[in-house]
């Protein structure tokens, strides 16, 4: 890996991560409100702490993605809009979610979400190869947590 594809490597890391951390500052005290806690949640609801898990190597996953994808994608500018669409998306979830209580409004920003990530996985396929599966454990998780967003709405 040379010089350039590491720096690309630390600002998608900066990016990823703190999209992350901005969504932690709505999370930390959501999961924990009585509003949450009281929510009829799916069966397959994983525990806790796989979240925080899952999203970190998922983002770090992704950040080798957009660091290969950076080199091998011809148009920037849609990649680049993708990738700020997906990190708008993402940040604004937790917000929706837990701090508006708006469960409807998270359900439409995930599943904007998962069609965004989507994207990604099939429309650089080619181009990235078997580098393109490397976002395939977003896709599964976004797919998990819009079930579990839309089995909230259905069981509240």
């Amino acid at each position: 890996m040379n010089l350039t594809a590491i720096i690309r490597l630390i600002i998608f890391l900066t990016l990823n991560f703190s999209a992350l951390a901005i969504g932690r500052i709505f999370t930390a005290s959501g999961v924990t409100s009585d509003w949450y806690m009281t929510l009829d949640k799916a069966p397959w609801t994983p525990p806790g702490w796989t979240f925080g898990v899952a999203w970190s190597l998922i983002m770090f996953l992704f950040t080798v993605y957009m660091t290969y994808a950076w080199e091998k994608i011809n148009n920037r500018k849609i990649l680049i809009v993708l990738f700020t669409v997906q990190w708008i998306l993402n940040v604004i979830w937790n917000p929706a979610f837990f701090y508006y209580q708006n469960v409807a409004a998270g359900v439409v920003i995930i599943i904007a979400l998962l069609i965004v990530v989507a994207t990604f996985q099939f429309s650089y396929h080619k181009k990235l190869s078997i580098k393109s599966y490397l976002i395939t454990p977003y896709l599964l998780w976004l797919i998990i947590a819009s079930s579990l967003n839309i089995y909230i709405i259905i069981a509240n």
